[in-house]
Formats: structure tokens, C-alpha cells, sequence
């Protein structure tokens, strides 16, 4: 994360914590006039559109006034959506129970992609359960995680 998006979650994450939001993310992608900033929220009980145009507003004033990105862009704000990734223990350890895919650098059970329930996550690994077994797996193994779409 370069040193504009750094200031760029801090800023985000001071007017976030006001709507009670938390920032999950800040992207900054491209350049010159196609500049995007792309920022993702999330709250208990999931985040609206009300609340993604109260965030941009909100966002967008205190850019402005700070001047962090020179020229013009582009700022997106958006939830991290149903399959979100997950990135880390604390993320884990919210989505406890929840059916996740994880893919992972090295095989576990013979496989390197898992779809299973999520039972417990520690600060080094996690527990999945798939099918009867139940593996635990370090974070450092993980290529990517995210939800899994359960409909």
C-alpha cells in the first residue's frame, strides 16, 4: 500500500467510525484521468446503498479538503460484498460458522482449493470443517479466502 493510501484508510476509517463503518479496504488503480479510488465499508447487519453515498459524501469532502490526490478521480464506495475475501484473524474469526473457499499454497488433504464451514480461527490458523473432517490450516498456507455464496 503506497503512502497515499495509507493516509487515504486513515482519513477514511475517522469519518467511517462516525456512521459506525468500518473500512475493510482502499484501492487506488490506475492513473492520470482514469484515477479510481476504491474504498469498501461494512457494518454489523451489512451495508446499504444509503450508506455507501453517505460514506462517498462524507469521504469525497474530506479528499477534497486535504488534497491527498492531485487532479481528478474517480471514488468508488461499495460493500465488500456477499463473497468477500478474508484477510487475516480478525476477519476469520468474525465469519465464524459461515461456509468459506479457501485456496492454499500447498496441498492439505490432498487438495488446494477447500470449500467448507469455518469452526474456529486462532492468531495463527483456522479450523474448517469438510464433510466429516476437520482440518486446520496456518494463515501463512493461504493463497486466498473468501465467503462462500450460501443460497
Amino acid at each position: 500500500m503506497g503512502r497515499a493510501e495509507v493516509k487515504i484508510r486513515e482519513l477514511a476509517q475517522k469519518a467511517a467510525e462516525g456512521f459506525g463503518y468500518t473500512v475493510e479496504s482502499v484501492e487506488l488503480l490506475g492513473s492520470g484521468p482514469k484515477l479510481l479510488l476504491r474504498i469498501s465499508i461494512d457494518k454489523e447487519g451489512g451495508v446499504t446503498i444509503r450508506d455507501c453515498e453517505l460514506m462517498s459524501r462524507e469521504i469525497g469532502a474530506l479528499l477534497d479538503v486535504e488534497d491527498i490526490i492531485p487532479g481528478r478521480y474517480h471514488l468508488e464506495v461499495s460493500s465488500p460484498g456477499l463473497d468477500r475475501p478474508l484477510k487475516g484473524p480478525a476477519d476469520f474469526r468474525k465469519q465464524t460458522g459461515k461456509l468459506i473457499r479457501v485456496s492454499t499454497k500447498t496441498p492439505f488433504d490432498g487438495q488446494t482449493f477447500i470449500v467448507g464451514r469455518l469452526q474456529k480461527a486462532e492468531d495463527n490458523s483456522f479450523m474448517i470443517a469438510v464433510g466429516e473432517k476437520e482440518l486446520e490450516i496456518p494463515y501463512t498456507a493461504v493463497a486466498k479466502a473468501q465467503l462462500e455464496i450460501e443460497i
